[in-house]
């Protein structure tokens, strides 16, 4: 059925428990993850003269964050033995990052949280889950 699974991470309690279920859901299959975890980009905003810190300082910072994400939740696919594949991208839209990567990735299914670090955005469901679940090509499985 499924081959290739993207599974979006935020760090977030929820992300993680999302993550957990995708490895109970891709054992079975015998299906591989492609674990995605979208680093917001530098703001160049002019409404402030103020920065808190240089553009190297913040990418650096969120290039560990994101390590720190991805190294959590490749440990959930690791010890379900579920082969699994990490990527970090840059966007200021991460649903549209995360339905780039399904279709680079060749992913034939996505699997996410219902809601992640915004909390509850919406009354059912994260706005970046609801722009993937209408903009998807591909099946998306909501973990709630």
């Amino acid at each position: 059925m499924y081959k290739r699974i993207l599974v979006p991470t935020d760090g977030s309690e929820l992300s993680i428990e999302a993550v957990k279920g995708a490895a109970r859901f891709a054992k079975p299959l015998g299906a591989s993850v492609v674990l995605i975890t979208v680093i917001e980009p530098y703001s160049y905003t002019s409404l402030s003269e103020y920065r808190p810190e240089s553009i190297d300082d913040y990418d650096e910072r969120m290039r560990g964050l994101a390590e720190e994400r991805l190294a959590e939740a490749r440990a959930v696919f690791e010890k379900a033995q579920v082969p699994v594949q990490t990527i970090a991208v840059k966007s200021f839209s991460p649903a549209e990052a995360i339905m780039e990567a399904s279709t680079q990735y060749d992913c034939d299914c996505v699997f996410m949280a219902s809601h992640g670090r915004k909390g509850l955005a919406a009354v059912l469901l994260g706005s970046e889950t609801q722009k993937v679940l209408t903009h998807s090509k591909v099946p998306v499985m909501v973990y709630r």
